[in-house]
């Protein structure tokens, strides 16, 4: 398991770099069904790309830590779902978008679960314990918060 969740969050993190720059690179062209969406979107993706490259050296720095950091990969799975359930919101308040930010919407919904479930893995398999370091003593008094 604790080789799935660092696997998982460089493939993560690489897309998520890779994806960004692609929309910094594309502008509205990157995104299916806005090529015409006019300079404010142009400006508003791009800008968007830069902040998502950002989310992805944000994986890949989690990924090269040993161990990988469960409160890190939680918060950084939190946000992927708050996106999944952002796209949820767009659908009940704007209707439904173009076919592909629905197969976004349910790997934002679907993977977010498993990092959420693999986050403490890497700490378990080191002997880390959920979130805490033993320093000699078996009381939980004596436990580090890591």
């Amino acid at each position: 398991m604790a080789k799935a969740l660092r696997v998982l969050a460089w493939t993560m993190g690489i897309a998520c770099v890779a994806i960004g720059f692609l929309h910094i690179l594309l502008g509205n062209a990157a995104m299916p069904g806005i090529a015409d969406a006019g300079p404010t979107a142009d400006s508003f993706g791009r800008f968007m790309g830069a902040i998502f490259a950002g989310y992805g050296v944000a994986w890949i720095q989690a990924a090269r830590q040993t161990p990988v950091p469960a409160r890190t990969v939680r918060r950084l799975a939190a946000v992927f779902l708050l996106g999944g359930l952002a796209r949820v919101l767009s659908i009940v308040v704007a209707g439904r978008p173009h076919w592909f930010q629905l197969v976004l919407m349910a790997l934002e919904l679907g993977l977010a679960p498993v990092y959420l479930w693999l986050a403490d893995a890497d700490e378990r398999a080191r002997g880390g314990g959920v979130g805490a370091l033993q320093e000699g003593g078996g009381s939980p008094s004596t436990w580090r918060r890591s």
